[in-house]
Formats: structure tokens, C-alpha cells, sequence
């Protein structure tokens, strides 16, 4: 249920200029999720919002994306350690050059990847515990794309 939210505040917030925790909350009972300000406001804070500029001046509600130079260093450290992957079910093992797993694993956390539940590094190793085998398969495409540049 609460990622089924989360889904729909995305999308209502991405549809809708949205000002306030009340006018979302106010949007989400149209929608048939039976929520309060209080848990309106933790999703916000879950889901990392941020309020941004309108044309006209006010502000409304976005999903935060982290800054592109952040990206870059993390993405770099991606193709730079990587050696291979392979999955087993929802967990994602990947295989880096010595020492380099925990950069690794950091990098992951930091581009926060939806998919991921979160990561378990070694010296040469990083498990990541995934929350489908689907989002396994499709985990695995990103960081291939992401190392392909």
C-alpha cells in the first residue's frame, strides 16, 4: 500500500502544482488513499521531496534529483572498479578489483537506485539485496548502461 502511495504522489505531483502537505493529501483521498497530513508529510520526507519555483512564483512539490557532477564521480568509480555481476533470485553480486567494493557500494547507495534494498560490501565484493528478481534483471541493465556510458 505504501508504495502504491508513494507511486501516486509521484504522479499526482508531476501532474498537479501542488503547494502544500494538505492540498496532496486532499488530492491522494480523491484518489481513494485514506491518508492524513502526518503520514503525507513522512511520505514527503521517505520519497526526499523538494519544493521548487513555479513560473508564476509560487513554489510546488518535485522529486529531488541529485546533481549530475555527483552522478558523474559515482558513475566513474562504477566503470573504473567494475569487473562482473551475477545475480542469484532478488540478490545482485558484483565483482570489483581488489579493495574497491565499499566505493562501490557507496556509489550504489548514492544514486539511489530504486531497485535496491541496499548493499554488503567486502574487499573485492558487493552484494546488494534487491527487491524483486525482476528489478534484479532490470538493476542489472542500468548499471550496465551506466558502465557502457
Amino acid at each position: 500500500m505504501k508504495m502504491e502511495r508513494h507511486s501516486k504522489i509521484v504522479e499526482l505531483i508531476g501532474k498537479y502544482e501542488i503547494e502544500t502537505q494538505e492540498e496532496l493529501a486532499e488530492y491522494l483521498n480523491k484518489e481513494g488513499y485514506n491518508v492524513t497530513q502526518a503520514t503525507v508529510s513522512r511520505d514527503i520526507r521517505e520519497l526526499k521531496l523538494s519544493k521548487i519555483q513555479t513560473e508564476n512564483g509560487g513554489q510546488k512539490y518535485a522529486v529531488f534529483h541529485p546533481q549530475t557532477a555527483f552522478n558523474d564521480k559515482y558513475t566513474r568509480i562504477l566503470h573504473d572498479s567494475f569487473v562482473s555481476m551475477d545475480m542469484a533470485q532478488n540478490i545482485l553480486v558484483i565483482k570489483t578489483v581488489s579493495g574497491m567494493a565499499m566505493a562501490v557500494a557507496a556509489a550504489l547507495d548514492a544514486i539511489h537506485f530504486s531497485e535496491i534494498v541496499g548493499c554488503i560490501a567486502g574487499d573485492d565484493t558487493v552484494m546488494c539485496a534487491v527487491r524483486t528478481v525482476d528489478d534484479t534483471i532490470v538493476l542489472m541493465d542500468k548499471i550496465r548502461k551506466l558502465i557502457a556510458g
